[in-house]
């Protein structure tokens, strides 16, 4: 039988087709694929006649067209709907994927090629987007040890190799923690919990087919559940699973894994000539330095300490008021926070909910894309890989744009967190392509015939995920190399982080916040509130985010740690951590830096971002309208539809006309009157 992964999809917008694909037909068809990229690579490595740009680079571009197409299914289901099979697909690939990689690195002919355009570029009669590819094609070769000889040549694609495998092993232990671990609760457990929470942990409880409610380790369900529970005993057991992931020794503990990681790191570095992986992973940023790095995150460190201890003072006498001896604990933070923030600002998260409802604040994402850009947006039918998602024809005047798919609901076999990816990736190096571009969250399902229920923090994450599927949308470029979010780290989060802000302006809330049971808008009221108390905790959140940087940029700034457990403490000790708060992400379970390198030695990436979308918003308010035309514009044509096409820093400068200051994002954070 033919592989329906090999063959031509005829399905609508050439979607997979995943109604007929079987976990079986993945392995066959990734071996068929990686045949058909090596002959196509060898064709061009051995090509008789001069390198040119459109028999060397363009070609390579073309040369892993089935493999991308065949690895955009695979992923995207392994990562949002993962089984047994599927997770031993994963371990099967990383060491494949790696060694094709690294055969392409070490193709001597291939990169003389390469090497013999850089050096002739000044004659070649390039456009601008075709000497931006050119430049990052040989420095891709370059980093990727290019120039390597013999044994260090060898050496550094066994590092590679075993990168790949442990970055996977990583990822599914982690997965396998989180899917196994619940706590059922009993009648009594349910103290203080909103009839939300309730109705959540219900539907959670049936999923994992136990008899009552359970709390797991979702974080729309988890958070709520420290947010509101009475019982401070089921808040610590819940708190300590949830801090304790990949750290439960036996066969899922990363513990280990993350100490081999933070080694083959350097080792890798050190082969290509640089002092620390730290070094070499920013040299392609926009921070460029460790040095640079820290200098952010430590301007942003000391005033959210001091945010972050002035509320603590706050938050114990309210445990004390409750009759609790002894210090805050990590548990407590967001129950008394929680009972803060309705005294401060009278605003209660179990009142706020019901008009944070998934599908409305969907339509507002869409509002806003329609509003800034033109997109529209039509519910569409086709293969998906689970039930719950979702498929929308995305068109501007009637042209097709893209198609964006949605997998808002958490289950046991997707992994955590939310993400953006491209199943295809937007060019037109062989006549328009348009993207399919996915957002996966994990927010609480509800109950069957109820709707879906966000929290403020879930509805951001929503706006905050389309934000990079706007990217992906909205890119114009030539070469899928640099297409949609191909672009520099502290770079790539600009759009997504940019695009947040505008769930706070006042007239998208007050049209899409509508109750779920009366279909009452927001009252204005209710909505000052919500917006007045945008920075409340402030000081916890940036307090937990910018210690997991920290220790980050200290794993990989330096000789690696030969216990990282070890080295985490030190550099919390060293910048005075708050006892009651603990990193956003401890090692064993910080998949951004471990589950592959994407974040590593660039978590503060999300800061470097926020400095600069704090600035990207300001220019709406000084045009005196959030959906001002010609900013709008501006944006597009710079940030969001030039992919990699440019260096990050001068398409910012295209955008504002300079690059911006830390003082914005303290002051969007309410933190720049901290002492």
């Amino acid at each position: 039988m033919t592989n329906p992964l090999l063959t031509e999809w005829t399905t609508p917008f050439g979607l997979p087709p995943f109604d007929d694909i079987s976990d079986e037909d993945y392995l066959p068809a990734v071996e068929a694929a990686l045949a058909d990229a090596r002959a196509n690579i060898a064709a061009i490595a051995e090509n008789p006649e001069p390198p040119t740009f459109a028999n060397t680079i363009e070609a390579m571009e073309r040369a892993e067209g089935l493999l991308n197409k065949v690895l955009g299914a695979f992923y995207n289901v392994a990562g949002a709907d993962s089984n047994p099979r599927r997770e031993e697909l994963q371990r099967e690939f990383s060491p494949m994927l790696s060694a094709y990689g690294s055969e392409i690195t070490e193709n001597k002919a291939l990169f003389a090629r390469v090497e013999a355009l850089w050096n002739d570029r000044e004659n070649l009669d390039l456009t601008q987007e075709q000497q931006r590819v050119l430049m990052l094609t040989r420095r891709g070769f370059v980093r990727s040890g290019a120039k390597l000889e013999g044994a260090e040549a060898a050496r550094l694609r066994e590092v590679k190799a075993r990168l790949a495998i442990l970055g996977t092993e990583f990822t599914q232990n982690l997965l396998a923690d989180e899917r196994e671990w619940f706590m059922v609760l009993a009648q009594d457990d349910l103290e203080g919990l909103p009839d939300f929470v309730i109705a959540t942990a219900r539907a959670a409880g049936e999923e994992k087919g136990a008899s009552g409610p359970v709390v797991t380790l979702s974080r729309s369900l988890i958070v709520p559940f420290l947010q509101f529970s009475d019982r401070r005993d089921l808040r610590q057991k819940a708190y300590e699973a949830w801090g304790a992931r990949g750290a439960n020794g036996g066969k899922t503990d990363n513990r280990a894994i993350a100490a081999e990681i933070l080694q083959l790191r350097e080792e890798r570095a050190k082969l290509l000539g640089y002092d620390s992986f730290a070094d070499y992973k920013l040299e392609t940023e926009m921070a460029g330095t460790p040095a640079a790095v820290r200098d952010l995150l430590m301007d942003v460190w000391e005033p959210a300490k001091a945010a972050a201890e002035s509320d603590a003072k706050a938050l114990e006498r309210l445990l004390h008021s409750d009759g609790f001896d002894g210090p805050l604990e990590p548990w407590d933070w967001r129950y008394y926070a929680e009972k803060r923030r309705k005294e401060l600002h009278d605003l209660d998260e179990a009142e706020l909910k019901p008009y944070l409802q998934l599908d409305r604040m969907i339509e507002a994402a869409f509002a806003c894309a329609n509003r800034l850009f033109g997109l529209e947006f039509t519910p569409v039918e086709g293969p998906v890989y689970h039930p719950d998602v979702r498929l929308w024809n995305v068109t501007r005047d009637g042209a097709h744009i893209a198609v964006f798919i949605g997998d808002y609901f958490a289950r046991g076999s997707k992994r955590s967190g939310a993400w953006c990816s491209a199943m295809r990736s937007q060019h037109r190096l062989d006549g328009e392509v348009r993207p399919l571009v996915v957002n996966v969250c994990n927010f609480a399902k509800p109950e069957a015939g109820k709707p879906a229920l966000l929290s403020y923090d879930d509805a951001r994450t929503l706006f905050h995920e389309f934000g990079h599927a706007l990217h992906q949308m909205l890119s114009d470029v030539t070469y899928e190399s640099i297409s949609g979010t191909s672009v520099a780290r502290d770079f790539v989060e600009l759009p997504s982080q940019l695009y947040e802000h505008w769930l706070e302006v006042p007239q998208v809330l007050s049209e899409f916040a509508t109750h779920a049971k009366t279909g009452e808008p927001m009252p204005e009221e209710l909505l000052e509130k919500v917006l007045g108390a945008a920075t409340y905790d402030m000081g916890f959140q940036t307090v937990e985010y910018v210690a997991s940087a920290l220790v980050d940029l200290g794993f990989h700034d330096g000789p690696a740690p030969a216990d990282p457990m070890q080295r985490q403490e030190e550099i919390l000790q060293d910048i005075g951590m708050p006892r009651a708060i603990r990193m956003r992400h401890a090692t064993p379970h910080f998949a951004h830096v471990f589950a592959g390198d994407g974040y590593s030695s660039g978590y503060y990436s999300y800061m470097w971002s926020e400095v600069m979308d704090a600035d990207a918003f300001a220019a709406f308010d000084e045009a005196g309208d959030p959906f001002d035309p010609e900013t709008a514009k501006r944006l597009e044509e710079t940030v969001l539809s030039s992919g990699g096409s440019v260096d990050a820093a001068e398409l910012y400068k295209e955008f504002r006309g300079r690059l911006p200051g830390v003082d914005a994002l303290l002051k969007g954070r309410g933190l720049d009157t901290a002492a």
